[in-house]
């Protein structure tokens, strides 16, 4: 069977479309080759020193009043149970901490409450 065309047809190498071409083709390989073999280093925040522990930056209020509610409620049982083995003037101390805690509970719930109403 004869085709009336070569397989691939024969482009004019000297046009200034397949110049153009040509020229974006090399520079869309040379940015792949780029970003897989040659990436850039990420940059990270300076910590302060002695920082152990950092938060994601991009999560949402939902998610942070989320968490900080069930920190909260954790540490409230943790320090009720503490404070039921103690007697005097320790008690009264876990116990006003363990009021802190509640209240600092019932306004992260209440900010949850705005950011994503029931």
């Amino acid at each position: 069977m004869f085709k009336a065309t070569p397989n691939p047809p024969e482009t004019d190498p000297t046009s200034a479309h397949a110049g153009q071409a040509s020229q974006k083709l090399d520079e869309a390989a040379e940015r792949a080759l780029s970003f897989y073999l040659d990436p850039k280093p990420q940059t990270k925040k300076k910590q302060p020193p002695g920082q152990l522990f950092t938060v994601v930056d991009d999560l949402d209020s939902e998610c942070l009043l989320s968490n900080l509610s069930e920190t909260l409620a954790s540490a409230n049982v943790m320090l009720n149970e503490l404070a039921f083995d103690l007697e005097g003037s320790p008690r009264h101390f876990a116990l006003g901490i363990q009021q802190m805690i509640e209240l600092s509970e019932l306004l992260a719930h209440r900010a949850l409450d705005i950011v994503d109403p029931r």
